[in-house]
């Protein structure tokens, strides 16, 4: 008997609970939703006109050392004798490593070695790496 019953009860919520119309559904949206879906629309349009392309190219690897100072004042001197080449200052353990420049090919980085090896004699190399390229300045990308 207690079986027939809990069938019975189990019948009769299920019918309780059902949708009565099939053909429509309500969502009940919270109106902050809305606004935070406009001001990530903002802020994804503010991004990607500022993006740059990361692609792989070619960087000088200018000085690879465990001393901090030392690296601080090699990209102090990039940036005085070379001021239209970016400087990049890794860590990477236990050395900091001092990348210069994005150029697309090897011959770009080329004429930019010979003249970093006057100021750094020893340890200087072109290494392939990812680089930035900025599509609103070249003309390609």
């Amino acid at each position: 008997m207690k079986y027939i019953i809990s069938c019975f009860l189990l019948i009769l919520s299920h019918s309780i609970f059902a949708q009565t119309d099939s053909n429509s559904v309500v969502v009940h949206k919270d109106p902050r939703i809305e606004m935070l879906e406009k001001k990530q629309i903002q802020i994804n349009e503010l991004t990607t006109r500022d993006a740059r392309r990361y692609v792989q190219g070619f960087r000088i690897l200018v000085i690879s050392t465990n001393d901090r100072n030392k690296a601080t004042t090699a990209k102090t001197k990039i940036y005085q004798e070379f001021p239209e080449l970016k400087a990049y200052l890794q860590w990477q353990s236990p050395y900091m490593k001092l990348k210069v420049g994005d150029f697309k090919s090897r011959e770009e980085a080329e004429p930019y070695l010979s003249s970093i090896q006057r100021f750094f004699p020893s340890g200087v190399y072109i290494i392939r790496d990812v680089i930035e390229v900025n599509p609103d300045k070249s003309g390609t990308l």
